[in-house]
Order: structure tokens, then C-alpha cells, then sequence
């Protein structure tokens, strides 16, 4: 019992943003990627299977994270201090509330990161997510469209940026991201407007 009691009390905040993040400005390091059409390159996803997301038909909403915190394990050190790190949980929790909607605009929704496709499933179990995680363990997705990355304690992680791709191509692009448990509405309000602009 106590110790559970410290491993919730190491991460007590997990699931919320602290006060006072610093906010990402727009450095450029996602211009490019606006119309970019997606290079063939297959991910593990949470559910054991390669996806493609090249060759995903329809609209698809790809949220980019860094690195899901755990209960179990302290965040890297000054997490909080690096700009738009934190967060992950937060945006990952958004998504799945918003769920249903997205389907309901007929986009599918997946999260993709630099964790192990293990390190991913836990999170999917412990936050109960209807969407798979896609792991970039080698960065290869990642150096292959140039999204923007980031090092800390010997680790390259991605940023934050949210994709829509529709067919292959990427037709919106979400960066900075901030705040994170506000980009899933942020999504849904683009999806609600150019769903509408393509029914005309």
C-alpha cells in the first residue's frame, strides 16, 4: 500500500496540465509538411499489426506526441521546462472523449510516437483508448517526412504536431500544438468546417 502510494504521488498530476507551461511558438520546422503526400513506411501498431498510413483511404487524424507519462516511473528530468513536452496524457485522454466524433465526421485517429509498441499498450490499457498507438521506435517515419524531433536524456522524441491526411496527403497541419488537451477540439472544429466545404 504505501508503496502504490508513492508511485501515485511521483506522477500526481499525470492526467492534468500544470500552471504555467511555456508556451511553443512556431519555430518553422513544420512548413513543409503541408501537401507533403506520405512515403509507404509501415508502424507497429498497439493492436500487433503494421499500419500504413499512406495507404489509408479517407480522412485519418495523426496526433504526434512525445512520450506518455506512467505511473510508475518519474518523468525525464525538467519534463515540465521543456517547451511542449508535457502534456501527452491530457491530449491522449482528449482524443478518446472525442472519439465518437471523429468518427462521426468519418476520420480515423491514431497517435504516433518514438515508444516501444510495449511502452504504447500500456498506456492504450491504463487510459483505455478506442484507437491504436503507432510506434516509430526508429525514427524512420519520423526522418522520412522531417517531422520536427527533440532530444533529452539520450532520447530523440518527436514533437507535438497533429496531421490530417486524407489518401495519403497531408492537408492540415497542427503546430505548435498547445494547449494539448485542447488540440482533439481544435480537430474536430477543422474536421466540422471542411467536412461542411466538401458536402457543398
Amino acid at each position: 500500500m504505501v508503496v502504490r502510494e508513492v508511485l501515485i504521488l511521483k506522477n500526481e498530476n499525470l492526467y492534468q496540465l500544470p500552471q504555467n507551461l511555456p508556451v511553443p511558438v512556431d519555430d518553422g520546422a513544420a512548413n513543409h509538411l503541408l501537401g507533403l503526400q506520405l512515403p509507404s513506411i509501415s508502424l507497429m501498431s498497439t493492436t500487433g499489426i503494421l499500419v500504413d498510413l499512406a495507404s489509408i483511404s479517407g480522412r485519418t487524424v495523426v496526433y504526434c506526441y512525445p512520450l506518455t507519462g506512467r505511473p510508475d516511473a518519474e518523468l525525464p528530468q525538467g519534463w515540465n521546462e521543456i517547451v511542449g513536452a508535457r502534456g501527452c496524457t491530457p491530449q491522449a485522454c482528449a482524443f478518446r472523449d472525442c472519439y465518437r466524433e471523429l468518427q462521426a465526421l468519418g476520420a480515423a485517429c491514431f497517435g504516433l510516437s518514438a515508444q516501444s509498441t510495449e511502452y504504447q499498450q500500456e498506456a492504450v490499457r491504463r487510459l483505455h483508448l478506442p484507437f491504436e498507438l503507432l510506434s516509430d521506435s526508429r525514427l524512420m517515419f519520423a526522418k522520412a517526412v522531417g517531422l520536427p524531433t527533440f532530444e533529452v536524456e539520450s532520447m530523440t522524441l518527436i514533437k507535438r504536431l497533429t496531421l490530417i491526411v486524407e489518401n495519403g496527403c497531408i492537408e492540415k497541419v497542427f503546430y505548435p500544438v498547445f494547449p494539448p488537451d485542447r488540440n482533439a477540439e481544435q480537430v474536430i472544429d477543422w474536421l466540422s468546417q471542411n467536412t461542411r466545404n466538401r458536402a457543398k
